[in-house]
């Protein structure tokens, strides 16, 4: 009980993070039709591709990758004493979470949902799969509970891998949760965008403002 109210933080921190995310991107993922850069072939691009399997670097992305990367050791900057076993504890925590915030996204994206969570029907998760799981997760996965017992490694503290598995199965189950309640929010996404009931008002063209 001690882990939970930490756990449901992130779990909610992940799925604010999803639905943004969907509120920004709608149904083209990894900012397709977003307004920023798109890279393949330079060799920042190809390291970046290489490392989560084939996909393409984009401004958004190298972006959105430092903001949760940086507020997960916003507690540092308020007084948490650090050390090597915490930061073991941050990173592998992190690792669960951009998993979740990831999925969340298709979970609850109307575009996909999870009978359109398979290979070969989302372009930016190309690479291998391990059953119903890109082989992104299954590495992010495993790779977590590696850095999470590197302080049992080292110092024979078992306390952060104890906490870390406790972790992941509470999120699981949150997410388990969170699929049952998905069909609601998707219709309410629907709802809120039917035919005739957005209220922008008409803005001048580039041409009327050039004026």
């Amino acid at each position: 009980m001690a882990t939970l109210p930490g756990t449901l933080l992130l779990f909610g921190y992940a799925l604010l993070f999803a639905l943004v995310e969907i509120e920004i991107e709608g149904k083209n993922g990894w900012a397709m039709h977003l307004p920023t850069w798109f890279r393949r072939k330079p060799l920042y691009a190809r390291v970046y591709a290489f490392l989560l399997s084939g996909k393409p670097l984009t401004g958004y992305h190298a972006v959105m990758f430092f903001i949760p990367l940086f507020s997960f050791h916003i507690g540092l900057a308020f007084g948490q004493p650090w050390s090597w076993g915490l930061e073991a504890r941050v990173l592998a925590s992190y690792l669960v979470w951009n998993v979740t915030w990831d999925f969340l996204w298709f979970l609850l994206n109307p575009a996909f949902g999870w009978a359109r969570f398979r290979k070969g029907m989302i372009w930016w998760h190309g690479g291998p799969w391990l059953g119903r799981l890109p082989i992104d997760y299954v590495n992010a996965l495993w790779m977590s509970f590696v850095v999470a017992a590197l302080p049992w490694f080292v110092r024979g503290n078992t306390w952060h891998l104890r906490h870390h598995a406790i972790y992941v199965a509470t999120t699981l189950v949150l997410v388990a949760i969170t699929a049952l309640a998905a069909p609601l929010y998707r219709r309410w996404y629907l709802h809120m965008r039917r035919p005739g009931s957005d209220e922008r008002p008409s803005l001048p063209t580039s041409s009327e403002t050039a004026r």
